[in-house]
């Protein structure tokens, strides 16, 4: 294990809450953000209607800036994020979960949970220096984010879809110059 699980868990929520921009953005209703909350696992409050839709949606331009950013401007923007939630950084045990760290109440509104999540998880990668572990997606017609948690850092697509695609290209261009 690269991080600590809560700091795994807040990684591959962000991404994906980043991820439902692209085209077909797939966080356009509350049965969306329902399905993306069950999905994370998140606890706490969840409102469940249209403005914490638009909060959540709002929030991942700025987590893709922070997860897409060089070392020091992350260091800012984490610093930030955590001084406008005014997180207080807590150990927390429920649900069944094992020590882990919250900085906001269960009770603080989920965008500002996703936020503070977020940028507690990004101090452990900049203290680790594991930024190259979050890249864009190569394959050219995707602006996904990807996160890498392999031991040979050897993750580039973001999905089995764009890798088969990049793969499907590659053999039909082999293909092509095998008849040349």
């Amino acid at each position: 294990m690269l991080f600590a699980n809560d700091t795994e868990w807040s990684l591959r929520a962000a991404v994906a809450l980043i991820n439902t921009a692209e085209e077909p953005d797939t966080l356009t209703n509350v049965a969306e953000l329902d399905a993306w909350f069950e999905q994370h696992n998140f606890s706490g409050r969840h409102d469940s209607d249209a403005a914490e839709l638009e909060a959540l949606r709002a929030l991942r331009p700025v987590l893709r800036e922070l997860l897409t950013s060089d070392r020091d401007h992350a260091a800012g923007l984490v610093n930030r994020l955590l001084a406008d939630a005014q997180a207080l950084p807590q150990l927390k045990r429920h649900d069944g979960l094992d020590w882990h760290i919250h900085a906001v109440p269960l009770d603080a509104p989920l965008d500002r949970r996703v936020a503070v999540e977020a940028a507690m998880a990004m101090i452990d990668v900049i203290r680790a220096d594991e930024l190259s572990r979050l890249s864009v997606c190569v394959d050219g017609h995707c602006e996904c984010l990807v996160l890498d948690l392999s031991r040979n850092r050897s993750r580039r697509y973001c999905s089995t879809t764009c890798a088969n695609r990049n793969a499907v290209a590659a053999y039909r261009a082999r293909g092509k110059r095998a008849d040349t």
